[in-house]
């Protein structure tokens, strides 16, 4: 089976769980205080378990659906050894490093905590963008925009988002994760897939 199937399920019926549930969200959400104070590390994981709400979660899960895939197939044509196990590491990898700004940037605030897989599912869909560049993304399922426009984009307003810190969503961890994502996308097989990136980015297919 699909490791991003098994992902969506097990994160979907988690989700659903703490909905109905605050006791349950709350041990399970992302809260640096905590981690620090009382050493909670696994928060930096089961806080992409659960979901503020249905939008929150199927905006997240539905990405997933349709770039997890893809990018598992390429990790098999192009990762080398044990694909499927890169794929986890790529996912929940992103999923910590995502978080690990805003761990050591709120380790002393009791006020913070966030929660969802906002983090990992940037890293995904842009280690996309290194196997196509110029795949279309569908924004409002009409528009068109090229993979790697949508990337540039998405990482100016995360990081303008970031530092003005107007709202409570964690726009650092879609930052970082995307970062990550893109990185360990490259180092899996750096010899084939980087170059690989730039003979494709340089030759767009519209």
């Amino acid at each position: 089976m699909s490791s991003t199937y098994i992902i969506i399920g097990v994160t979907a019926v988690v989700s659903f769980m703490a909905f109905n549930n605050m006791e349950l969200k709350y041990k399970l959400l992302f809260y640096p205080w905590k981690i620090n104070s009382d050493r909670e590390w696994y928060r930096f994981v089961t806080s992409g378990l659960v979901h503020a709400d249905m939008m929150h979660l199927f905006f997240n899960m539905f990405t997933l659906f349709f770039f997890g895939p893809y990018v598992e197939h390429q990790l098999a044509r192009h990762g080398g050894f044990m694909p499927e196990t890169k794929f986890w590491l790529l996912y929940f990898g992103s999923m910590v490093m995502g978080s690990m700004f805003s761990y050591f940037k709120n380790q002393d605030n009791p006020n913070y905590m966030a929660l969802g897989a906002s983090g990992a599912v940037s890293g995904v869909l842009f280690s996309s963008i290194i196997f196509d560049p110029w795949m279309k993304l569908y924004l409002f399922a009409a528009i068109p925009i090229p993979g790697i426009l949508f990337g540039v984009g998405y990482l100016f307003y995360s990081a303008k988002m970031a530092r003005e810190a107007r709202d409570n969503i964690g726009h650092d961890a879609h930052l970082y994760g995307a970062i990550f994502g893109v990185l360990i996308t490259i180092a899996y097989n750096p010899t084939e897939i980087f170059p690989t990136f730039l003979g494709n980015l340089l030759d767009p297919h519209f």
